[in-house]
């Protein structure tokens, strides 16, 4: 046994037979914290016989041989010459106490040499917003002690270096030994509840490589690492910063390093890693506080509704607009006092809609036939269409006479049909009964390929009927989010339960420097930024519905500007838009929640389905006959997120299936494509290629003509 002093640097040797025993003192003081570190180096090249020290304390015991080895990936082996450890802080009762510590060093070796080294350890406790650099190894790890100052209920703790490499874990450690919540502090003793001696710290703290995750919550880092902190999860109000070098860096997606190639290099035989060293700064600064929590989702919520203020300042303002321009018309409408006659009515006041003369499908510069039918479609008020069974009858007044039926199959003017009111059908409501009549199934093939389309050409089906299909929209995609939530929900709750027992923060891939948790969430901020989705989705659904109830009671007044005027008014896809914001806000949240790179699809699903969904819409304000059905739609959504899927989990540097997915992509662009060129009137079969050899010859072979369908 032999007396030592620190920052003396003790070079000795040991062998079988002897036992060296450093004995060291120190004053402990209760209101200060000072840390120890203990530094050795074994210059002797004895793997199978390493030197072993043993640091008896207080109330710890800690133990480590050199050369230390340390495994990594697949059971690697790495061996380390120098090694340091930073020794627990003891508890002490009196104002000043002087405590004793052993450093026993042993080994089975014949002789083996070494240098010993105790010094204290400057800034071991972190002062708040105050940076401190400092160096750490895989074998020389480092750790300090922060205190939460009056009035600071969360920190967050910002570690940084110059260097991506090598790997670092940085632990967030609680100081007590098994303290749970619920505890009470006389003095500066604690005392779990129902216990009246108080507990040790916790040592020895975890601060290497194996088992820095055994407790409190780490993360891996490069560059920045950073780490929320509340008080409410420290009872002692007081934590350990634990920084680790890994061994290896493919935890931080780095390369794993190569064995040694040569004749004597075995997989068992430990690799040397030289100096793997990295220099950090730390910083330890106070998060926001519960007041800024309060103002920004107050600050949020008020941005939002403030859209609902201005959407019912318009609606209130249009409303009166409308009871003026109404008034006007009576006034105007009402015999004159002096004549007995109707006002007249300014032209400056009929150019307003609704009303402006009837145009439902006209040209602004069409050709004289085009203009031709849409007068005659005006002028067929009188006109009806009623079909029985497979007979067509036609009625007309003296002032439309009947043309021939052969100029009506072939020389008559496709304008003229167009022009025809939309009448709904009388013997039924079912979209197949219309179709499936041989003369209106000619017609479906001649108006739908002429030059020029109206949107009467394509607004033709029973419009009950097509309400009906339109509403199958909403109700699918309701249906579909219900039966996608319910797992996400379920799955990114069991993720952050996980984040919170294990305290992997790994898991989730958060922004770090710019997360706030609150209760349970480790990011609630990136799930409150959702809002907007939820609450403009709901604004959207309101919207639709005071225009649909405006529609439907202009239904009841049997008003001809919404019977026949305007493009045909479609609800359903509506509402399926608005659901799918709603659902985009939810999902996005849940992904948001623990963000990684297995539920991505979760943020991006109802991406795609409103993508999707305003396209269908607004192709189907002008194309309400031939849009497509909410089965084939949903159908077509879902294997574009499945490809999504299969591009996250698959697509990563794999050219075979970017390949396979550019075929398929550039195959249903040209399938969709001439899908909407030909309105439907088109087949998928056998024939297919020889038609398309067919167009080209003659289109651009024997004649360079521009497309039928400008």
């Amino acid at each position: 046994e032999k007396e030592a002093r620190f920052n003396t640097t003790y070079a000795d040797w040991v062998d079988a037979d002897l036992l060296n025993i450093y004995a060291f003192n120190h004053s402990v003081r209760r209101n200060r914290t000072e840390g120890v570190r203990v530094s050795v180096n074994v210059l002797s090249d004895h793997k199978d016989l390493p030197v072993l020290f043993v640091v008896r304390q207080k109330e710890a015991v800690v133990s480590f041989q050199v050369p230390l080895i340390l495994r990594g990936l697949y059971q690697r082996k790495y061996a380390y010459q120098e090694v340091s450890r930073t020794l627990c802080q003891p508890q002490t009762k009196a104002e000043v106490e002087t405590q004793h510590f052993y450093v026993d060093v042993s080994t089975l070796s014949l002789n083996a040499s070494y240098q010993l080294r105790v010094t204290r350890v400057e800034n071991f406790v972190l002062r708040t917003s105050e940076q401190f650099s400092f160096n750490a190894t895989a074998a020389q790890p480092q750790y300090f002690k922060y205190e939460f100052p009056e009035g600071v209920d969360s920190v967050i703790v910002k570690v940084t270096s110059a260097m991506a490499f090598p790997c670092s874990v940085i632990s967030i450690q609680d100081i007590l030994v098994g303290l749970g919540s619920r505890a009470f502090c006389p003095g500066d003793l604690w005392f779990p509840v129902g216990l009246t001696t108080p507990l040790p710290p916790q040592c020895p703290v975890y601060d290497l490589d194996n088992n820095v995750a055994f407790i409190g919550m780490y993360q891996t880092m490069t560059k920045k690492a950073a780490i929320t902190v509340q008080k409410k999860d420290f009872p002692s109000n007081s934590f350990y910063v634990v920084v680790v070098v890994k061994t290896e860096d493919e935890a931080c997606g780095g390369a794993l390093p190569y064995y040694p190639l040569s004749r004597d290099a075995s997989p068992e035989e430990p690799v040397d890693q030289h100096n793997r060293q990295k220099m950090l700064e730390v910083m330890v600064s106070p998060a926001i506080t519960s007041e800024a929590y309060v103002s920004s989702m107050l600050f949020c919520l008020g941005i939002f509704l403030s859209f609902y203020v201005l959407t019912i300042v318009i609606g209130c303002w249009e409303t009166c607009r409308q009871q003026k321009r109404k008034g006007l018309l009576a006034v105007m409408d009402s015999p004159s006092l002096d004549t007995g006659h109707s006002r007249s009515i300014p032209d400056s006041f009929l150019g307003h809609a609704p009303y402006d003369s009837y145009g439902y499908g006209s040209f602004g510069s069409g050709s004289s036939s085009s203009t031709e039918g849409v007068r005659d479609g005006m002028a067929s008020a009188e006109v009806s269409y009623s079909f029985v069974g497979q007979e067509q009858f036609k009625r007309r007044t003296p002032s439309a006479p009947m043309r021939p039926l052969s100029i009506a199959m072939g020389e008559r003017s496709l304008e003229n049909v167009a022009g025809r009111p939309r009448l709904d059908s009388l013997s039924s409501i079912e979209e197949d009964d219309y179709d499936t009549l041989a003369d209106i199934d000619y017609d479906k093939n001649v108006i739908r390929t002429k030059q020029y389309l109206c949107v009467a050409d394509l607004a033709r089906k029973d419009k009950r009927v097509l309400r009906k299909k339109y509403q199958i929209y909403f109700w699918n995609i309701a249906t579909i989010a219900v039966f996608y939530a319910l797992p996400v929900i379920q799955l990114v709750i069991t993720y952050q339960t996980v984040v919170n027992v294990t305290g992997n923060q790994d898991i989730c891939y958060y922004n770090f420097l710019c997360a706030h948790p609150l209760g349970n969430l480790s990011a609630f901020n990136n799930i409150l930024s959702n809002l907007g989705y939820v609450l403009l989705g709901l604004l959207f659904l309101l919207i639709i519905l005071k225009r649909e109830i405006d529609y439907n009671r202009a239904l009841m007044r049997n008003d001809a500007h919404a019977l026949e005027c305007g493009i045909p008014k479609h609800f359903g896809l509506f509402y399926a838009m608005g659901t799918a914001l709603m659902m985009e806000g939810l999902l996005s949240a849940c992904y948001h929640v623990c963000p990684n790179y297995t539920n991505f699809q979760f943020d991006t699903s109802f991406m795609y389905m409103i993508a999707g969904l305003c396209m269908l819409k607004l192709y189907q304000k002008r194309h309400p006959d031939i849009n497509a059905s909410a089965y084939s739609a949903y159908a077509c959504l879902a294997l574009v997120i499945f490809f999504s899927v299969v591009g996250v989990v698959f697509g990563k540097g794999n050219t075979a299936f970017w390949i396979v997915f550019s075929v398929i992509h550039i195959v249903a662009t040209l399938l969709l494509s001439t899908q909407l060129y030909y309105m439907g009137r088109w087949k998928l079969d056998s024939g297919i290629l020889r038609r398309i050899l067919h167009v080209l010859y003659t289109d651009c072979v024997r004649q360079c003509s521009g497309p039928m369908y400008v």
